[in-house]
C-alpha cells in the first residue's frame, strides 16, 4: 500500500512493489517523483525525515541541512537584517532529500537504486497533468514577484512561455529529468560533489549565494533514535529535534492527563487539547533547536508535564514557555507484505520554497533557513553548520511493541497540530483512517487566536468564543494540512486514508 497527496506518485510507488521492491524502494521512489508531480510542495533540493518499521524495530532518519559555512549572524547583520528573510539565498540551507534516499536505500533497500527513479525520469521528460491543488498552489506561486537574476531559473522553469499552471495542463522539465538520472546513476554524489554540485556553487557564486561545494560535500543524513509517549494504551513515535516532533507528544502528553467528557468533540475536550497544543508550541518556539549545538530539555518528563498541565484552566490563555530540566510539505506512507512500513515526509517550504531554482538542473532549492532565530543566545540562533527548527514530522503508532503504522499530516506549524487530531479521532473517537482525515480540523495561530474548518460545528465555535478563544472559520482548508494513513489491523489487514483537502490517493495490491 502506498498513500500520498497526488495520484501519479502513489502509483510510482506501488508499481515498485509490484517489482517486488519493498516500502522502502516504494517510499523512495513515490519521494522521488512527487518532486516532480507536485513540484508545489517539494523538490529534489529540499529536505527529508522518516521513521521505518523494519518488521521488528523502528528507525530513525534525519535528513535535515544545515546552514552553509559563510551563513551567520553577523552576515546578516552586515546586510541590516534583523530577521531571516523568506525568499532568496539567504535562506538557503544544504538540501539532504538525495543524500536521504540514498542513506535509506543503502541501510534497508531491495531493488537497484537507480530503478527507484524510473516513474520520476518520465514524467519529468514526458510531463504530466496537473492536478486540481496542485495547480491551485502553482497559480497562487506564478502571482509572487520575484525580482533579481537569482529568480530566472523558477520562471523558465515553472512559468516558461506559453505554459499556464491550471488544472490539466501539461508540465514537463528535460532539465529536473537529467537531474535525477544524475542522481540515480551517482547514487546522489554528483549532487553533493560532482557536476551537480559545481554547478549549485557556480550559481551561488554569481547570484550573491553563500551556499558552497564544501558545504554539500560535508552533509550528512543522521540515524536518530525516535521518541515516543504513552497514549490511549499505543505508543506514539516521532522524530528528536531539530524536528517539532516532540509538540504532538507533549501535547498528546499533557492531553492524556484530563479526565474527558464522554464525547471526544465537547467543547472542554476541545479547550483543553488547544491550551495543551499551545504551552507545547511554546515551550519548542524556546527550547528546539540542533541538539549537536544546545542540548534541549526533557519536555516530555512526566513532572514537568504534570507542571504544565495545571496551567490549563477553563478558559482560554496566552501562554508562555516553561522551565524544564536541562507551515510547503509533501508526506507519503508505504506498507510491504512482509511487514516493513515506512512514514516519509520531505519539502522545500513555503510552496517553490526559496524561490531560486539553479539554471540547466530543475533543482528549486528550499527556504529552511528561514525558521532560524536572530536573537543572540537563543538556542535556535543562526549559526554556521546548525540545523534549523524544523517544521516537518513524521508519525508512527506502535501498540504492545507490534506496529500500528505510519502516518502525517503537511501543512508547516499545522504538522504537530493535525497529528495530535488525528490521533484522538482514531484512538477515541474509534474513526477509521479515512474518517479521521476527513474530520474537520482547528488550528492555533498565536495569541488566544483559533482558526476553524467552515465545516466545523458551529455550536462548538461559540463555545470554544466563550471559553475565551478568538475564533476565526476559514473558508478554504489549505492551511488545515493534508494527511496520509496506513494501519495493519490484527489480521494483517492494510487500512488506508488520504486527505480530502489534496489530490492523492490510496494505492494498493
Amino acid at each position: 500500500m502506498v498513500a500520498t497527496a497526488q495520484p501519479l506518485a502513489a502509483q510510482a510507488g506501488l508499481e515498485i512493489l509490484r517489482q517486488g521492491g519493498n516500502a522502502v524502494d516504494a517510499a523512495i521512489a513515490t519521494a522521488s517523483a512527487l518532486t516532480v508531480c507536485e513540484p508545489t510542495s517539494n523538490g529534489i533540493g529540499g529536505d527529508a525525515f522518516a521513521l521505518v518499521w523494519d518488521g521488528a524495530e523502528l528507525h530513525g532518519l534525519n535528513g535535515s541541512g544545515a546552514a552553509p559555512a559563510l551563513l551567520s549572524l553577523e552576515a546578516l547583520i552586515q546586510r541590516n537584517l534583523t530577521e531571516m528573510p523568506t525568499f532568496g539565498w539567504l535562506p538557503v540551507t544544504v538540501p539532504g532529500a538525495p543524500r536521504a534516499w540514498t542513506d535509506l536505500h543503502a541501510r534497508l533497500g531491495r531493488l537497484p537504486f537507480g530503478k527507484l527513479f524510473d516513474a520520476a525520469i518520465h514524467y519529468a521528460r514526458s510531463g504530466y497533468p496537473l492536478s486540481p491543488t496542485v495547480a491551485r498552489f502553482w497559480q497562487k506561486a506564478g502571482l509572487l514577484e520575484r525580482v533579481g537574476p537569482e529568480f530566472e531559473g523558477w520562471r523558465t522553469t515553472f512559468m516558461p512561455p506559453g505554459f499556464e499552471p491550471r488544472a490539466g495542463s501539461v508540465w514537463a522539465s528535460e532539465d529536473h529529468a537529467r537531474t535525477l538520472e544524475r542522481i540515480a546513476a551517482s547514487h546522489a554524489e554528483d549532487f553533493y560533489s560532482g557536476e551537480l554540485a559545481i554547478q549549485i556553487d557556480r550559481f551561488a557564486r554569481e547570484t550573491a549565494g553563500l551556499l558552497r561545494l564544501e558545504d554539500l560535500a560535508q552533509h550528512r543524513s543522521e540515524w536518530v533514535k525516535p521518541i515516543s509517549m504513552t497514549y490511549r494504551d499505543h505508543q506514539v513515535w516521532e522524530l528528536p529535534p531539530n524536528g517539532q516532533g516532540v509538540v504532538a507528544l507533549q501535547a498528546l502528553g499533557l492531553w492524556e492527563r484530563f479526565t474527558r467528557e464522554s464525547h471526544p468533540r465537547s467543547s472542554q475536550n476541545l479547550h483543553r487539547q488547544i491550551e495543551a497544543l499551545k504551552l507545547a508550541f511554546t515551550d519548542a518556539h524556546r527550547y528546539v533547536c540542533d541538539p549537536r549545538f544546545s542540548k534541549v530539555p526533557d519536555l516530555l518528563a512526566p513532572a514537568y508535564l504534570e507542571a504544565r498541565r495545571k496551567l490549563i484552566g477553563e478558559t482560554a490563555r496566552v501562554p508562555e514557555a516553561g522551565s524544564p530540566s536541562s507551515g510547503g510539505t509533501v508526506y507519503l506512507c508505504t506498507a510491504d507484505s512482509s511487514g516493513m512500513m515506512v512514514s516519509f515526509i520531505q519539502s522545500n517550504y513555503m510552496g517553490f520554497g526559496s524561490g531560486i531554482v539553479v539554471p540547466g538542473t530543475g533543482i528549486a532549492l528550499h527556504n529552511r533557513g528561514h525558521n532560524f532565530s536572530l536573537e543572540s543566545g537563543h538556542p535556535n540562533v543562526l549559526e554556521p553548520g546548525k540545523r534549523p527548527y524544523h517544521t516537518i514530522i513524521p508519525g508512527f503508532l506502535t501498540r504492545d511493541g507490534k506496529a500500528v503504522g505510519p502516518f502525517g499530516v503537511m501543512g508547516g506549524f499545522m504538522q504537530p497540530q493535525g497529528h495530535m487530531q488525528v490521533l484522538i479521532h482514531t484512538l477515541e473517537g474509534g474513526m477509521n483512517p479515512q474518517q479521521a482525515l476527513d474530520a474537520p480540523r482547528w488550528q492555533w495561530t498565536g495569541g488566544l487566536n483559533v482558526d476553524l474548518e467552515h465545516h466545523f460545528p458551529a455550536n462548538l465555535a461559540r463555545e470554544l468564543e466563550g471559553r475565551g478563544h478568538v475564533v476565526q472559520v476559514q473558508l478554504e482548508g489549505s492551511s488545515f494540512g493534508r494527511g496520509q494513513i496506513i494501519w495493519r489491523d490484527r489480521d494483517g489487514t492494510l487500512v488506508g486514508g488520504s486527505d480530502p483537502r489534496a489530490d492523492g490517493f490510496v494505492a494498493a495490491f
